[in-house]
């Protein structure tokens, strides 16, 4: 088995919808630290598990500098959420890390 990680800090908006009072209903900004694993059996054409280049694209040119409410409509954007959402936006991503602030770190996985 073939694994990789890509480390990518992203600037991003969001408001969470929660059912009790809380500063972070309001509209506010992270500077996010998302890590992204991938693995594969095999090597695609080009000696890769996926380019990293590809793996950027998906996850910075989507997120970064964006409200993500606005970019992922439907969910409330957690840190869970959003490393839920990148997962499956990757081919061969089998888990993302989601830190929105220092030591506040969320990780989805795939069974």
């Amino acid at each position: 088995m073939y694994y990789i990680s890509k480390v990518l800090e992203i600037s991003g908006a969001h408001r969470l919808d929660l059912p009790y009072e809380s500063k972070c209903c309001n509209l506010h900004g992270h500077n996010w630290i998302v890590t992204v694993y991938c693995k594969a059996k095999e090597l695609d054409a080009n000696g890769m598990v996926c380019d990293f280049t590809e793996v950027k694209k998906m996850v910075q040119d989507k997120l970064d500098h964006k409200i993500i409410n606005d970019v992922i409509p439907g969910i409330n954007p957690t840190a869970e959420n959003i490393a839920h959402w990148i997962c499956t936006q990757i081919p061969n991503c089998y888990k993302v890390s989601v830190q929105e602030s220092s030591g506040n770190i969320a990780t989805y996985e795939q069974d």
